[in-house]
């Protein structure tokens, strides 16, 4: 992937203006209901074991850094 886009600004800052414009524009609240959608669409898809899954998966790796 390109590091610079035209115009000399990083993919990184794009991003960032971005996301803030939509904050501004919809408030944080839009944000919200997006990954509700998003979570709903993904417990339908994949059932809600999935998240228990990706739970399990998500713990391991601190528990591996762990003294």
């Amino acid at each position: 992937m390109q590091d610079e886009v035209q115009g000399g600004m990083s993919v990184r800052e794009a991003g960032r203006r971005g996301g803030e414009r939509v904050k501004a524009k919809y408030g944080s609240e839009f944000y919200e209901e997006i990954g509700r959608k998003g979570g709903e669409a993904t417990k339908t898809k994949y059932g809600p074991s999935f998240y228990e899954v990706i739970g399990q998966k998500g713990g391991q790796r601190p528990k591996r850094k762990a003294p």
